[in-house]
């Protein structure tokens, strides 16, 4: 071979690409002598690829396409950019990707490394238009649709993730890490018994596979199938006894209770050389261990551990939720709330019940999704990601939506407004007249609510401070809740959360209905009717029969809200008093005052 053959082209020659202009069934048929030749040239493949397509002879457009993916893999220079990528030298990377695709703007696969790179730095929506480019210039490139895919996923599209994913595996059947996002895609949009199928089928297809095993418990769970969820659970431990998430899982089941057999099996997996991930779930579900046991000073030495690994990977600093209370307060004036009566889109639909996590929130969804005239969804990320946009639009802190909203044209509101119900509408199989976005931390964007949506209900779900956020620090969250981790961290949010509350029952006095956890436990049948007068609605016997309700729950407290009402949740935190002196401190008169605020 020589020279000019074992390197691949950086172009094709210029006069097949006059040729291609006038002729391209001719360009075609040299440039498929030019590649039977050089196997090895890229650009070729490509320029083939593409004018198969304009001639539409798509099948051998496709192989022409990936024929260029592979002979870019096996050069030198794009072999180099992965293995910085590799060892994750995202500066060398990005330098020579930007070299590359200067001089080679179609080269699809370094198109979707460029897309890697981005996603790696949270480019998302950067690394989302790279892969709908090179899915473009190459429509059967599966392996960068299936990275789309994955983008969508992680930007919270999940629709859109599910519709991508549909398409790959169209392409590619037997693509199990595909049909495993797709499973997982379903999940999050409420096609549960499709989601549970897939992930039967590939489990008995990867039996030894404990992190899938683990996926498909948790959605066996979220649908009650309690039993079935910790089988999966048991069987991935039989796989993988050091996979900390699992133990955890089963512990936040809440009805679990672990024998001595199981506490030596996670003390002796902590032992070991672990990872982080894997030991803080194992303190947690350790914490939970002997706290059934009554032994509150090992029960609490195990949170504490379990917390401090987690506080100090997600380094959070609870001055910027002050801020974002102090913004609320300096811009929703209520000058500035009358100016924009009404601005919003009208829809009456969504029903927003918000908090702190652990208030009693996914109780008061599973009594309200029991009403004929309401349908329960999940937490569900679309108001955060609309208010992080705005801020970012406006060039502000991703926090500081207040900042965004004061300088917004009036039709913006309606037109974000509308967005929400678009975006959630998949979310919506029933056809009910009311839907439930629950997702707690929605406090933070409870005036952006009212703005966008100014006839949405808000429910605000209080609970007695010592047990909520106690209760959040015995908790380890999937995701997010960064605040949870340290007591002082948790006083202060729960101080935050109270402030701006306040401050709504000023300035939008009756626009928030406040239901306190406690006095649900003492009165439900007072406290349900007024939460149901608050909505409009009629008063439904079902609503107290709501542990009936067999619709899934995805949240901790997804067996909790199965049983009647009680009061197994109160005080709980009692037995660690002497502990809790950082967090009674931040709270300050909050634990007497949290339920009657002064005006």
């Amino acid at each position: 071979m020589s020279k000019s053959e074992a390197q691949p082209a950086a172009a094709a020659p210029s006069p097949i690409v006059e040729l291609a202009r006038r002729d391209p069934a001719a360009a075609a048929a040299q440039l498929r002598d030019i590649t039977a030749r050089n196997p090895a040239d890229a650009g070729a493949h490509r320029m083939l690829g593409r004018l198969l397509r304009q001639l539409g002879q798509d099948e051998e457009a496709a192989r022409a396409e990936m024929d260029a993916v592979r002979a870019a893999a096996r050069d030198p220079r794009l072999i180099a950019i992965a293995q910085a990528l590799l060892a994750n030298d995202l500066s060398a990377a990005e330098a020579g990707l930007r070299q590359r695709l200067a001089a080679q703007p179609t080269d699809v696969a370094a198109i979707r490394m460029m897309a890697e790179l981005a996603g790696r730095i949270g480019r998302y929506k950067d690394a989302e238009n790279l892969l709908r480019r090179a899915v473009e210039l190459a429509p059967s490139f599966t392996a960068a649709r299936a990275n789309l895919a994955i983008v969508l996923y992680k930007q919270n599209r999940f629709a859109e993730a599910g519709e991508v994913l549909e398409q790959v595996l169209a392409q590619d059947p037997a693509n199990a890490s595909s049909r495993n996002l797709l499973a997982a895609t379903l999940g999050r949009i409420g096609d549960y018994d499709e989601a549970i199928a897939i992930y039967g089928e590939l489990a008995q297809s990867f039996p030894d596979h404990a992190k899938l095993w683990m996926s498909y418990g948790h959605l066996l769970k979220t649908v009650g199938r309690l039993e079935d969820s910790i089988a999966a659970y048991r069987r991935a431990l039989a796989v993988e006894p050091h996979l900390g998430e699992v133990w955890w899982s089963l512990a936040n089941l809440k009805t679990v209770t672990f024998d001595d057999a199981a506490i030596a099996a996670m003390e002796a997996a902590l032992a070991a050389d672990v990872s982080d991930e894997d030991a803080f779930h194992l303190h947690f579900a350790l914490g939970k261990a002997w706290g059934d046991r009554r032994d509150a000073a090992t029960s609490f030495r195990h949170y504490a551990a379990g917390n401090d690994l987690r506080s100090r990977e997600l380094a959070y600093d609870p001055d910027t939720t002050t801020r974002q209370v102090d913004r609320v307060i300096e811009v929703l004036t209520p000058g500035f709330l009358a100016q924009h009566e009404g601005v919003g889109d009208p829809a009456p639909d969504p029903i927003f019940i918000l908090g702190l996590p652990r208030a009693g929130s996914t109780l008061l969804e599973q009594i309200l999704s029991s009403h004929s005239a309401v349908e329960g969804t999940m937490e569900l990320p679309d108001i955060p990601a609309i208010a992080m946009r705005e801020a970012k639009a406006a060039g502000n802190d991703p926090r500081d939506w207040p900042g965004a909203v004061a300088a917004m044209e009036p039709q913006r509101f309606a037109e974000l407004g509308a967005e929400f119900l678009e975006r959630t509408r998949v979310q919506r199989k029933t056809g009910k007249a009311f839907y439930i976005d629950k997702l707690p931390n929605n406090w933070s964007y409870a005036g952006l609510i009212h703005l966008i949506l100014p006839n949405a209900k808000i429910i605000d779900a209080r609970r007695n401070p010592m047990d909520c956020c106690f209760s959040n620090f015995r908790q380890h969250f999937a995701k997010g809740q960064a605040f949870t981790y340290a007591l002082g961290h948790i006083g202060r949010y729960y101080a935050d959360y109270v402030r701006a509350m306040d401050h709504y029952d000023r300035v939008l006095p009756g626009r928030i209905h406040r239901l306190i956890h406690e006095r649900l436990l003492d009165d439900p049948e007072g406290e349900v009717r007024a939460m149901l007068a608050y909505l409009g609605l009629p008063f439904e016997e079902a609503c107290m029969e709501f542990h009936r309700n067999t619709r899934a729950v995805r949240t901790a407290s997804s067996e909790q809200v199965r049983r009647p009402i009680n009061r197994d949740g109160v005080d709980q935190w009692e037995p660690y008093a002497e502990w809790l002196g950082p967090l009674r401190e931040v709270l300050g008169d909050l634990t007497t005052t949290y339920a009657d605020r002064p005006a």
